[in-house]
């Protein structure tokens, strides 16, 4: 195969490494990278099924962008791929193939093989271990494990995305150090059951955390299953000198947890939240919660309401329940008004973002270490990278390297940093 490529990503982080092993095999296939989709002789459109909007939005990327590439094959991948295969492929005649690689199969429109068609070697396989190329930026996410095993009654990623599959510690070790970067952000669906496979072998994260942070600078991790958060777990963590802690909470009322299939409640959120502050008090929290899941009552809300105020979290996301079919809430009753879940989003969104300001706020007139990830911007352990807010830094500070800067203004998620006190290090 040979020509040039372009590849459009939507969805979480995750989805950005499939693309980048996508990336090393059209390059080792002899493909070249286009300027602009109109340039491309193949046009693949990585896609997201999470919730509705995010599958709207991947179909009106794949059209717009079939549109504008009018001479190219495309190529539709992904979760929507995955979860859909022929419904998707019949939805969309303007595609040549849709195809899933999350899982080593082919999912809809398929080679007709007893017609010699290959779609030009269009590829069946699994991305989870094929190698990428090196980071053309300081930072880089790896994908430690793909599918779930778990049953949260909103979730339908277990069934198009599997159980979960581990990787060896090898295979991730071995890409860490090909990746050339300062930080490495381990993701995956259910980061702190790594090692233990649909019921069987030992969890090995804090293992793994150890390891790579032998060969990076930083290690953060992404998608903290609460229960998971052991002792051990949180002293792994804050060895690698990157005390960010994303916690996948999704709610605080215990009724509706139990609605939800999930653990825990804003008290066990609190007390844990509450106990590594005291241990280590730059630690730095995120989390996301889920708006209008069937059930949710006044009493509910306010729950939450109260948890957000107590927990004082640095970053948090608000999302409106999206029905999943073949999810185990998508039968039950007690479906939340739609204005409704949108007037608690504003009251949720409106609080938090009075919390996040003020804890900028607060860091005005410190001293922080930041990773400059490109000119005049940067990040310390408090943000992670195009999730959190960053930090507005001298254009002179070479890009890769740890400076020492000084917080002296914020706008809302924002920080504005001067002066470095360390000497320049090229990555």
């Amino acid at each position: 195969m040979t020509g040039r490529y372009w590849i459009e990503t939507l969805g979480c982080p995750k989805n950005e490494v499939d693309s980048d092993k996508l990336v090393g095999t059209l390059t080792a296939d002899g493909m070249v990278v286009a300027a602009s989709p109109e340039d491309a002789d193949l046009v693949v459109v990585n896609t997201c099924a999470f919730i509705e909007s995010a599958r709207q939005e991947s179909i009106d990327t794949v059209l717009a962008l079939a549109d504008q590439a009018v001479d190219a094959r495309v190529v539709v991948t992904g979760c929507m791929a995955e979860r859909y295969g022929n419904e998707l492929a019949d939805a969309l005649p303007e595609v040549d193939a849709v195809s899933g690689f999350g899982v080593p199969v082919s999912l809809g429109r398929k080679p007709d093989l007893t017609n010699g068609d290959d779609r030009d070697g269009l590829p069946a396989f699994d991305l989870l271990n094929l190698p990428r190329p090196s980071s053309d930026r300081p930072w880089a996410y790896v994908k430690i494990a793909e599918g779930c095993d778990r049953n949260c009654g909103f979730c339908a990623i277990p069934t198009f995305r599997g159980p979960q599959r581990s990787r060896s510690h090898t295979s991730i070790l071995d890409e860490v150090r090909g990746l050339d970067v300062q930080e490495v952000v381990l993701v995956a669906q259910d980061l702190a059951a790594f090692g233990r496979d649909q019921g069987h072998g030992e969890r090995s994260i804090v293992q793994l955390v150890g390891e790579v942070r032998e060969l990076v600078e930083r290690v953060r991790l992404l998608y903290l299953y609460p229960s998971d958060l052991t002792e051990e777990l949180i002293q792994a963590i804050l060895a690698t000198g990157v005390p960010y802690f994303d916690l996948s909470l999704q709610h605080v009322s215990r009724p509706l947890m139990r609605r939800m299939r999930r653990w825990g409640d804003g008290e066990r959120f609190l007390e844990r939240i509450n106990h590594i502050r005291s241990i280590a008090p730059e630690a730095s929290f995120r989390s996301n919660f889920i708006v209008g899941y069937p059930g949710e009552t006044e009493d509910d809300h306010d729950a939450l309401l109260d948890f957000i105020e107590q927990a004082q979290l640095d970053w948090c996301g608000f999302f409106a329940y999206s029905l999943e079919d073949g999810t185990y809430a998508a039968d039950l009753d007690g479906q939340v008004d739609a204005g409704l879940v949108n007037e608690r989003l504003r009251e949720l969104t409106e609080l938090q973002d009075q919390i996040t300001a003020a804890r900028r706020d607060a860091l005005i007139g410190e001293t922080v270490t930041v990773l400059v990830d490109s000119q005049g911007i940067g990040r310390s352990h408090r943000e992670a990278p195009e999730i959190d807010g960053i930090i507005h830094v001298p254009d002179d500070l070479i890009v890769g390297s740890m400076q020492q800067v000084a917080i002296v203004g914020a706008m809302g998620p924002d920080l504005i940093a001067q002066g470095a006190s360390a000497e320049d290090a090229s990555w």
